[in-house]
C-alpha cells in the first residue's frame, strides 16, 4: 500500500537516492543530491515537499514538490516540480497520487499552479492534463540535462484568479494564434485585441552601460519607485527585494547612464549551467533607454556570455514592448492568462524566447493537446528564421517597391520556402491556382499548350503565378524548374489575411502586381511575335 505524506528529515537519504535512480549521476543540478540543500528545502516555508511511501517496507516510491516563489510575492504563483518516481515503482499510479495530494495541499495558497513537463516522455503531460492543468505553451530547448530539452507548459487556476483577470489584452498579431489556443483551454473567451499600430520603442545607442554594485543600488531604487505603475516586464524577482537577496538568487542588473545620469536598468538571472538568461525587470526614466537595455543584454548573451536561451515575460497589455522584443528576435512561446498581480487585478502574460543556438529538438512525445501548441510555436521559429532571407532576397523586386523595411518583413513573414529539383513541376496549366512563387535561386521555364511550347523563363528575383493573388482561378501555363530552384511562396489566402489587417501593404502590393503583370504580358507577346516571324521565315524557305 502507498500513502503520501509530508517529507521529514529522516527521508532525505532516500529522496536523494530516488533522484539518482531517476536522473543518473550526470544530472547537472547536483544540489538535488546534496542532503544539506534538500534539508534547507524541507524547512523552507516557500517549498512543499511530499513523498509517496510504501507502508510495509517504508521505502520511498516517489517525491514531488511545489515551489511557491515562482512569481513575485503578491502573484501567488507556484511551480509543481521535482517529481521523481523510483523505477521500481513505475506504472503504479504514483505520479497521479502525488499530483492529487499536491493539489489538495495548496488550493488555499495559490492562484496559479504551473507545470513544466518534460517532453522526452508523455507521462508528466498526461498526469497534468488528468488533473485539469491546461496547455499554455511550449518552451523549446529551455533546460539543459545531458543535452538541451524542450518542455511543455501547463497551468491550473485556483480561487479568484480568473475573476480578477483584466480583460481585453492588446497583443501583436504574432502572439494571437497562441492566445487563441490557450484562452479556450482555461475556459476564457478569446477577448484579445490585435494591435497592428503600436510602434516599437526607439533606437538609442548613446548610453553607457555598467553592472550594478552595492553603491548603485540606492540610486536605482529611487527611480524604480517612480515607474512601478507602468510595469511591462514581470518575473520572480524585483529590485525592492534587496541587494543581498538578489545576489543570493544569482540576479544582477545592468545600468544605463547618460553621462553621469542614471536613466534605467534591466534585471536578469544568468544560469551558467543551463546557459540561459531570464529577464525579470526593466526600470527606466525614458522610453529611449528601453530598447537600448534589452538590446545590450541580448548582445552580451550572444557575443560574450555563451548563452543559448533567453526568456522574458511581457504584459499582454503592452504591445509596444511585445513589438520591440519581436524585433530583437524574441518569439512568443506561451500565453499565460491571469499570471501576475498588478495593482488591483491580474494580467495575462506572453512568454517570449530568444534562441541563440537553434538546435534539433530531439525526440518529442507530446499529447495531442500539446502537439498543437508545439507545432504552432516551432512554426513561428522556422518562419522567423526564413524571414531575413526572403526579405533580403526580394527587397529589390518590383513587387516590393514602395514598401518600407517593416512592411517588407511583415510580408516576408507570411511567405514559406519551397525547393524544386530540376525538371520538377511547380504548377500545371488548368490546375487550381492559389500561390505565387518568387525565385530566390535558380530558374523556371514557362510552357503553354499541349505540345508544351516554351513562352518564357523566370529568373532569380522574378515572380510567377501572380494572377493567383488577384483571383483563385486556374493556372494559364505550366511552370517547371530548369535547375534546382528555391522559391518563396505567397498564398492567396495568406496575403488576403495580411491585407485585411494591413491595408497599407495591400495597396502597394496590388499596385505593383498590376504593373508587373502588364510588363510580363508585353514580354510574352513580344516573344510569341518573334516566334511567329521565325516560323514564317522557315516556312517560306521550305516552300522555295
Amino acid at each position: 500500500m502507498i500513502k503520501v505524506r509530508l517529507a521529514e528529515e529522516q527521508d532525505l537519504p532516500q529522496i536523494r537516492e530516488t533522484f539518482i535512480a531517476v536522473y543518473g549521476l550526470d544530472y547537472p543540478y547536483k544540489e538535488f543530491y546534496d542532503e544539506t540543500w534538500l534539508k534547507r528545502s524541507l524547512y523552507n516555508e516557500h517549498v512543499l515537499m511530499l513523498i509517496a511511501e510504501e507502508t510495509d517496507t517504508r521505502r520511498i516510491a516517489g517525491t514531488a514538490s511545489v515551489i511557491f516563489e515562482l512569481g513575485a510575492y503578491s502573484d501567488l504563483v507556484g511551480e509543481f516540480g521535482r517529481l521523481a518516481v523510483h523505477p521500481d515503482f513505475r506504472n503504479l499510479g504514483i505520479g497521479n497520487l502525488l499530483m492529487e495530494k499536491r493539489v489538495e495541499a495548496i488550493q488555499d495558497r495559490l492562484h496559479l499552479g504551473l507545470v513544466m513537463a518534460r517532453v522526452v516522455h508523455p507521462y508528466a503531460q498526461k498526469i497534468s492534463l488528468c488533473h485539469h492543468f491546461a496547455p499554455l505553451g511550449f518552451l523549446p530547448l529551455s533546460h539543459f540535462f545531458s543535452y538541451r530539452e524542450s518542455f511543455a507548459l501547463l497551468g491550473r487556476y485556483f480561487g479568484d484568479a480568473l475573476a480578477l483577470r483584466k480583460n481585453n489584452p492588446r497583443i501583436i498579431p504574432e502572439a494571437y494564434p497562441l492566445a487563441s489556443l490557450a484562452l479556450p483551454h482555461t475556459n476564457l473567451p478569446s477577448d484579445v485585441i490585435v494591435d497592428e499600430d503600436s510602434a516599437p520603442y526607439p533606437h538609442n545607442d548613446e548610453y553607457q552601460i555598467q553592472e550594478m554594485t552595492v553603491r548603485g543600488y540606492p540610486a536605482l531604487l529611487r527611480i524604480e519607485r517612480g515607474r512601478i505603475r507602468n510595469r511591462e516586464i514581470f518575473g520572480h524577482m524585483r529590485l525592492e527585494y534587496g541587494f543581498f537577496k538578489l545576489q543570493a538568487n544569482h540576479a544582477t542588473y545592468l545600468l544605463a547612464f547618460d553621462g553621469s545620469h542614471l536613466v534605467g536598468a534591466i534585471g536578469f538571472t544568468l544560469d551558467s549551467t543551463e546557459h540561459s538568461v531570464r529577464i525579470f525587470e526593466l526600470i527606466t526614466f525614458t522610453d529611449h533607454a528601453i530598447r537600448f537595455l534589452l538590446a545590450e543584454v541580448e548582445r552580451k548573451c550572444r557575443e560574450e556570455w555563451g548563452i543559448e536561451y533567453m526568456e522574458i515575460d511581457v504584459s499582454a497589455h503592452a504591445p509596444r514592448m511585445q513589438r520591440t522584443l519581436l524585433e530583437l528576435n524574441f518569439l512568443p512561446v506561451a500565453y499565460i492568462p491571469s499570471m501576475v498581480f498588478h495593482e488591483v487585478e491580474r494580467l495575462d502574460i506572453i512568454r517570449m524566447v530568444r534562441l541563440l543556438k537553434l538546435q534539433d529538438l530531439g525526440p518529442l512525445h507530446l499529447t495531442p493537446e500539446m502537439r498543437e501548441i508545439a507545432d504552432l510555436v516551432m512554426g513561428g521559429f522556422h518562419t522567423h528564421s526564413v524571414i531575413p532571407r526572403i526579405a533580403e532576397a526580394v527587397s529589390e523586386l518590383p513587387l516590393f517597391q514602395g514598401l518600407n523595411k517593416e512592411q517588407v518583413e511583415r510580408l516576408a513573414g507570411v511567405c514559406s520556402v519551397m525547393t524544386f529539383n530540376a525538371d520538377e513541376r511547380v504548377c500545371c496549366e488548368s490546375e487550381n491556382a492559389d500561390s505565387m512563387y518568387i525565385v530566390l535561386e535558380g530558374r523556371l521555364n514557362v510552357t503553354y499548350g499541349a505540345p508544351g511550347v516554351k513562352v518564357g523563363a523566370v529568373e532569380k528575383g522574378e515572380i510567377v503565378g501572380e494572377m493567383s493573388l488577384l483571383s483563385s482561378g486556374t493556372h494559364s501555363a505550366t511552370v517547371t524548374a530548369e535547375t534546382k530552384t528555391e522559391t518563396a511562396v505567397l498564398r492567396h489566402h495568406d496575403l488576403g489575411e495580411l491585407v485585411r489587417r494591413r491595408p497599407d501593404i495591400g495597396v502597394i502590393i496590388y499596385r505593383n502586381l498590376g504593373q508587373g503583370l502588364g510588363r510580363k504580358l508585353l514580354r510574352s507577346d513580344d516573344f510569341l511575335h518573334r516566334q511567329a516571324l521565325k516560323e514564317g521565315s522557315v516556312s517560306k524557305g521550305n516552300s522555295g
